[in-house]
């Protein structure tokens, strides 16, 4: 990860991280998660998102950079992170990482060597789906995600910790008690499986 601007731990943060999925799968809403954690650490924040033709199934691409930047699109192999909740859609945006990315991927098991970067995968959401919340699977992702990569605070690769993810989902849910216990539950699984 390349660094600049300000952090919580005084080590500069200069991210950018690509998610992509289809309509329907919460890509927005990892974006906005990521996006709440830099606002509040004081960083500067772009997000830019493409959507496809239909509002569910469609496929949606959401670009985040955090730290200083001026373009909120983020340029092909310059991406620290991509988050991918469709297997397929690996392949397409995979020429937006940087030749140090990462990329963690929904799916049943990591691609072959077929990547010249690291795959880490997950089948979020057929994990989401025994667990009973199908719509957690993108939080069961983004937990996988930080888990297996660490928080940069403590040198692994992703801009913010579990505390902060855990913040500003329950900004997010404020007085939905029900949602917000699904959606920590369902970060919690993914980060307990990213250990593994």
């Amino acid at each position: 990860m390349t660094t600049e601007g300000p952090a919580r731990n005084g080590t500069p943060v200069r991210a950018q991280i690509l998610v992509s999925g289809v309509g329907g799968q919460g890509v927005l809403f990892v974006t906005r998660l990521l996006a709440d954690v830099a606002i509040g650490r004081g960083l500067n924040v772009l997000t830019s998102e493409t959507h496809g033709m239909a509002q569910r199934g469609g496929v949606v691409v959401s670009h985040l950079k955090a730290g200083d930047f001026q373009s909120p699109l983020i340029r092909e192999g310059h991406a620290d992170g991509l988050i991918v909740l469709r297997e397929e859609n690996l392949t397409a945006h995979c020429r937006f990482l940087s030749p140090g990315g990462w990329a963690v991927v929904c799916a049943r098991e990591a691609p072959g060597g077929k990547f010249p970067f690291p795959v880490h995968a997950v089948d979020s959401e057929g994990i989401a789906q025994r667990a009973g919340n199908p719509q957690g699977a993108n939080l069961v992702l983004l937990g996988f995600a930080l888990a297996r990569l660490g928080a940069a605070d403590d040198g692994g690769k992703v801009f913010c910790t579990a505390q902060e993810l855990r913040e500003a989902i329950a900004r997010r849910f404020e007085g939905r008690r029900a949602l917000l216990a699904a959606s920590l539950e369902a970060l919690d699984l993914g980060m307990s499986l990213g250990k593994r």
